[in-house]
C-alpha cells in the first residue's frame, strides 16, 4: 500500500514536556519504515513480553499514572449518507436514530463548560456528516472558538474535509481533527462502501498540511483478523509524522447496523493491539474510547499498563453508552492513577 506522502514536519506544536521525552529517546525508537511481518512479529509476542515493552516505552513519553480526560459531544446527529457497517447514525440502516440538526453554538459551548468542571481537558465534537457544507462552517469555528475561550483543547469530526475547510478549522484554532482509518486497507472494503481507504488518507493529509493536530485509529472486533489489526497500525506508524492522537475503539454492536451479529474481540487480543500502538508510535496519545461499558476494570488497567493514556469521560458517546464519571474516578482511585491536566503547548522546541 502506498502510503500518503507528507511533508515532514516539526515537533513544534508538542508539549514541552513530550518535546523533552523525545529529545531523551533514540532515534530507532520513532519510526515511520514498519514492515509488515516486523510489526505482526511484534503482535505475537508473549504477552507478558510485548506488555512490558510497551510499559517501558510508555515511561519514556508519559507520567505511567495519569489518563488524559476527554469529552465527546454530537453536534449534529445522524442521517448520514456513509454506509459504514458499524454505525447507528448511517441512513442506510435502520437502527432506530432520528436524525437532528446541527447543534447551536451557544448550546455547544455550555456542554463543554459542564465538561471542563468534570475534569475533561479536550473536548471533542463530532457531527455525521460525509463532509460539512459551506453554510456548516461558520457555526462550527464559532463552536471551536467558543470552547477554545473556556482553555480547553479542541477537537472535530466532521467527515472528509477539502483543503480550504482544513485551513478554515485550523486559523479558528483548532487543536485536532479525528478521521478514523477504521481498519486495514484490506479489510475497509468489507466495511464501507461509500468510500475509499484513500479518501480518508487524503483528509489527514489536508489536516497534517493546515497544521492540526492529527487524532485516527479505528475500531476493533468488526470480523477482522489480527494481521488487519497489525496492518491498520502499521499505516499510521509509517506516516511521515505520527498521529498526535490514536483512538482504539471496541465495536459496539447496534441492533439494525450490518455488524451487530460480530463476534466480540478477545479482551487479551485487544490489549494486544493497545500494545502495539504503544510500541509504533511511543509519543501519541492512546486513547481507550468506545466500547469501555463491556470492558471490566481488570481489562481497562491492563490496557493503562499497555500504554493506553486517554479516556473518554461522560454517559454518553455519540449515540453510545459510556461508564459513568463517578466509575471511572473509582477505578483510576483503585489504581492510584489520576487525570492528566491540561497541557501548555508550545512553538518552540
Amino acid at each position: 500500500m502506498d502510503a500518503v506522502q507528507r511533508s515532514s514536519a516539526s515537533f513544534g506544536t508538542r508539549p514541552l514536556d513530550q518535546c523533552n521525552s523525545l529529545a531523551r529517546m533514540s532515534d530507532s525508537v520513532i519510526r515511520h519504515d514498519w514492515s509488515c511481518d516486523e510489526v505482526t512479529a511484534i503482535y505475537n509476542l508473549p504477552f507478558m513480553d510485548l506488555v512490558f515493552r510497551a510499559q517501558t516505552i510508555h515511561r519514556t513519553a508519559f507520567d505511567p499514572n495519569k489518563v488524559q480526560f476527554s469529552r465527546l459531544l454530537s453536534i449534529k446527529t445522524g442521517g448520514c449518507p456513509e454506509d459504514c457497517g458499524y454505525c447507528s447514525q448511517s441512513a442506510h440502516h435502520d437502527a432506530g436514530l432520528q436524525a437532528s440538526k446541527l447543534m447551536d453554538p451557544a448550546r455547544v459551548i455550555e456542554e463543554a463548560k459542564a465538561a471542563a468542571a468534570a475534569g475533561a481537558t479536550r473536548y471533542c465534537m463530532g457531527a455525521a456528516w460525509r463532509s460539512p457544507k459551506a453554510r456548516d462552517m461558520a457555526p462550527v469555528i464559532e463552536m471551536v472558538k467558543g470552547v477554545k475561550a473556556l482553555g480547553m483543547e479542541t477537537c472535530m469530526t466532521l467527515g472528509m474535509l477539502t483543503p480550504e475547510q482544513a485551513q478554515q478549522l485550523a486559523d479558528a484554532g483548532l487543536d485536532y481533527y479525528n478521521h478514523n482509518i477504521d481498519t486495514s486497507e484490506r479489510r475497509y472494503g468489507s466495511v464501507v462502501h461509500t468510500r475509499t481507504f484513500g479518501d480518508r488518507l487524503e483528509t489527514l493529509q489536508h489536516v497534517h498540511d493546515a497544521g492540526m493536530k492529527v487524532c485516527c485509529g479505528g475500531i476493533l472486533g468488526m470480523g477482522e483478523a489480527p494481521v488487519d489489526r497489525a496492518e491498520m497500525l502499521r499505516t499510521l506508524a509509517n506516516l511521515p509524522e505520527h498521529p498526535e492522537s490514536v483512538p482504539i475503539n471496541m465495536l459496539i454492536p447496534i441492533e439494525g447496523t450490518p455488524l451487530a451479529a460480530a463476534e466480540p474481540i478477545d479482551a487479551i487480543a485487544f490489549v494486544r493491539t493497545v500494545a502495539l500502538a504503544r510500541i509504533l508510535m511511543p509519543m501519541s496519545d492512546v486513547r481507550l474510547s468506545a466500547g469501555r461499558t463491556a470492558m471490566t476494570d481488570e481489562m481497562q488497567a491492563l490496557c493503562f499498563l499497555a500504554g493506553a493514556n486517554s479516556i473518554f469521560i461522560g454517559d454518553t458517546l455519540l449515540t453510545a453508552t459510556n461508564p459513568s464519571e463517578d466509575k471511572d474516578h473509582q477505578l483510576l482511585q483503585r489504581l492510584g492513577m489520576a487525570r492528566t491536566e491540561a497541557r501548555t503547548f508550545s512553538t518552540v522546541v
